[in-house]
Protein backbone atom coordinates (compact mmCIF):
# COMPACT_ATOMS: atom_id res chain seq x y z
CA UNK A 1 0.00 0.00 0.00
CA UNK A 2 2.66 2.35 1.01
CA UNK A 3 4.39 1.93 -2.42
CA UNK A 4 1.70 2.34 -4.49
CA UNK A 5 1.40 5.92 -2.50
CA UNK A 6 4.12 6.86 -2.85
CA UNK A 7 4.11 6.43 -7.02
CA UNK A 8 0.71 8.58 -6.88
CA UNK A 9 2.76 11.75 -7.18
CA UNK A 10 4.94 10.43 -9.74
CA UNK A 11 2.55 9.34 -11.76
CA UNK A 12 0.33 12.32 -11.65
CA UNK A 13 3.50 14.84 -12.17
CA UNK A 14 4.64 12.16 -15.45
CA UNK A 15 0.75 12.51 -16.72
CA UNK A 16 0.92 16.56 -16.00
CA UNK A 17 3.99 17.00 -17.75
CA UNK A 18 3.56 14.37 -20.66
CA UNK A 19 0.21 16.58 -21.76
CA UNK A 20 1.48 19.99 -20.97
CA UNK A 21 5.42 19.55 -21.62
CA UNK A 22 7.77 19.60 -19.37
CA UNK A 23 8.73 23.69 -17.96
CA UNK A 24 11.29 25.42 -19.87
CA UNK A 25 13.70 28.39 -18.82
CA UNK A 26 11.38 30.09 -20.77
CA UNK A 27 7.96 29.74 -18.55
CA UNK A 28 10.01 30.30 -15.60
CA UNK A 29 10.67 33.88 -16.30
CA UNK A 30 11.40 34.41 -19.87
CA UNK A 31 14.81 33.42 -21.25
CA UNK A 32 18.23 32.74 -19.25
CA UNK A 33 22.11 32.85 -19.62
CA UNK A 34 24.99 32.08 -17.37
CA UNK A 35 28.37 33.55 -16.05
CA UNK A 36 30.55 31.47 -14.05
CA UNK A 37 32.46 34.01 -12.69
CA UNK A 38 36.46 33.50 -12.29
CA UNK A 39 39.33 35.69 -10.39
CA UNK A 40 42.35 36.18 -12.28
CA UNK A 41 44.24 33.06 -10.90
CA UNK A 42 40.85 31.03 -12.41
CA UNK A 43 39.64 30.22 -9.38
CA UNK A 44 35.73 29.92 -9.59
CA UNK A 45 33.77 32.33 -7.33
CA UNK A 46 30.26 31.40 -8.05
CA UNK A 47 27.68 31.47 -11.14
CA UNK A 48 25.73 34.79 -11.87
CA UNK A 49 21.75 33.63 -13.84
CA UNK A 50 20.95 36.52 -16.19
CA UNK A 51 17.24 36.42 -17.14
CA UNK A 52 15.21 39.05 -19.09
CA UNK A 53 12.80 41.13 -17.26
CA UNK A 54 11.16 44.57 -17.12
CA UNK A 55 12.78 45.92 -20.43
CA UNK A 56 16.28 45.06 -19.41
CA UNK A 57 18.66 42.52 -17.52
CA UNK A 58 18.90 41.15 -14.31
CA UNK A 59 21.58 39.00 -12.74
CA UNK A 60 21.83 37.24 -9.47
CA UNK A 61 23.37 34.83 -7.35
CA UNK A 62 26.15 34.71 -4.91
CA UNK A 63 29.89 35.44 -5.69
CA UNK A 64 32.81 34.00 -2.66
CA UNK A 65 36.16 34.96 -2.85
CA UNK A 66 36.04 38.98 -3.83
CA UNK A 67 37.65 41.16 -1.14
CA UNK A 68 35.78 42.79 1.00
CA UNK A 69 33.90 46.14 0.31
CA UNK A 70 31.89 47.93 -2.83
CA UNK A 71 32.44 47.25 -6.03
CA UNK A 72 31.60 47.79 -9.49
CA UNK A 73 30.15 45.37 -11.50
CA UNK A 74 29.16 45.61 -15.13
CA UNK A 75 28.45 43.38 -18.44
CA UNK A 76 31.30 43.55 -21.37
CA UNK A 77 30.90 43.34 -25.08
CA UNK A 78 33.29 40.49 -25.46
CA UNK A 79 32.36 36.90 -24.10
CA UNK A 80 36.19 36.40 -23.53
CA UNK A 81 37.78 36.62 -19.81
CA UNK A 82 41.72 35.83 -19.98
CA UNK A 83 43.47 37.49 -16.99
CA UNK A 84 43.72 40.67 -16.82
CA UNK A 85 40.22 40.80 -18.49
CA UNK A 86 41.60 43.24 -21.15
CA UNK A 87 40.00 40.52 -23.69
CA UNK A 88 35.94 41.14 -22.60
CA UNK A 89 36.20 44.24 -24.18
CA UNK A 90 34.84 47.62 -23.11
CA UNK A 91 31.47 47.83 -21.40
CA UNK A 92 28.21 46.65 -23.45
CA UNK A 93 26.85 49.96 -25.00
CA UNK A 94 24.45 48.90 -28.16
CA UNK A 95 22.57 52.41 -27.47
CA UNK A 96 25.60 54.65 -27.58
CA UNK A 97 24.95 56.31 -24.12
CA UNK A 98 27.75 57.70 -21.61
CA UNK A 99 28.37 55.82 -18.46
CA UNK A 100 26.35 56.04 -15.95
CA UNK A 101 22.89 56.01 -13.66
CA UNK A 102 23.75 59.69 -12.20
CA UNK A 103 25.38 60.68 -15.68
CA UNK A 104 22.38 62.70 -18.28
CA UNK A 105 23.95 61.36 -20.88
CA UNK A 106 23.85 57.74 -19.53
CA UNK A 107 23.12 54.68 -19.12
CA UNK A 108 25.12 52.14 -21.08
CA UNK A 109 23.18 49.16 -21.40
CA UNK A 110 26.10 47.35 -19.41
CA UNK A 111 26.00 49.36 -16.48
CA UNK A 112 24.91 47.44 -13.22
CA UNK A 113 24.29 48.84 -9.49
CA UNK A 114 27.30 48.27 -6.98
CA UNK A 115 27.73 44.62 -5.09
CA UNK A 116 29.01 44.51 -1.77
CA UNK A 117 30.96 42.11 -0.40
CA UNK A 118 30.91 41.23 3.29
CA UNK A 119 34.35 40.64 5.81
CA UNK A 120 33.32 36.88 4.65
CA UNK A 121 34.18 37.90 0.78
CA UNK A 122 30.92 37.01 0.09
CA UNK A 123 28.17 38.80 -2.14
CA UNK A 124 24.87 38.26 -2.82
CA UNK A 125 23.99 39.58 -6.25
CA UNK A 126 20.50 40.75 -7.31
CA UNK A 127 21.36 43.59 -9.84
CA UNK A 128 19.98 44.69 -12.80
CA UNK A 129 20.20 46.88 -16.21
CA UNK A 130 17.94 49.62 -17.58
CA UNK A 131 17.49 48.15 -21.14
CA UNK A 132 18.81 45.22 -22.99
CA UNK A 133 18.07 41.58 -23.89
CA UNK A 134 19.86 38.28 -24.49
CA UNK A 135 19.10 37.79 -28.04
CA UNK A 136 18.97 39.89 -31.02
CA UNK A 137 20.62 42.58 -32.88
CA UNK A 138 21.89 43.81 -30.00
CA UNK A 139 21.54 41.40 -27.07
CA UNK A 140 24.69 40.20 -24.99
CA UNK A 141 24.57 36.79 -26.82
CA UNK A 142 25.71 38.48 -30.17
CA UNK A 143 27.94 36.66 -32.21
CA UNK A 144 30.92 37.13 -29.89
CA UNK A 145 28.95 37.16 -26.66
CA UNK A 146 29.90 39.45 -23.95
CA UNK A 147 31.12 38.95 -20.21
CA UNK A 148 30.04 40.18 -16.67
CA UNK A 149 32.93 41.79 -14.87
CA UNK A 150 34.01 42.83 -11.09
CA UNK A 151 35.90 45.81 -11.09
CA UNK A 152 38.26 46.50 -7.70
CA UNK A 153 36.26 49.75 -6.75
CA UNK A 154 32.67 51.16 -6.72
CA UNK A 155 31.52 52.89 -9.66
CA UNK A 156 30.50 56.47 -8.87
CA UNK A 157 27.43 56.09 -11.38
CA UNK A 158 28.59 58.74 -13.42
CA UNK A 159 32.41 59.22 -14.79
CA UNK A 160 32.67 57.79 -18.52
CA UNK A 161 33.49 55.12 -19.63
CA UNK A 162 33.98 52.85 -16.74
CA UNK A 163 33.01 54.74 -13.58
CA UNK A 164 36.41 55.18 -12.20
CA UNK A 165 35.39 51.65 -11.26
CA UNK A 166 38.99 50.27 -11.08
CA UNK A 167 40.85 47.19 -12.29
CA UNK A 168 38.91 44.43 -13.39
CA UNK A 169 39.40 41.36 -10.77
CA UNK A 170 36.98 38.46 -11.76
CA UNK A 171 35.02 38.06 -15.42
CA UNK A 172 32.43 35.01 -16.25
CA UNK A 173 31.80 34.59 -19.91
CA UNK A 174 27.66 34.95 -20.21
CA UNK A 175 26.72 31.75 -22.22
CA UNK A 176 22.76 30.61 -23.37
CA UNK A 177 21.11 28.11 -20.96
Amino acid sequence: MRLVLACVPILLCAAACGRFGAMSSSDAGGPSAIAIVHDAAGRELGTLTLLESDGGLSASGVLRGLPPGTHGIHLHTTGQCSAPFATAGGHWNPTAHQHGFDNALGPHAGDLQNIVVGADSSAAVNVKTRSGSLRGSAGVLDADGSAVMVHAGPDDYRTDPSGNSGARIACGVVTAR
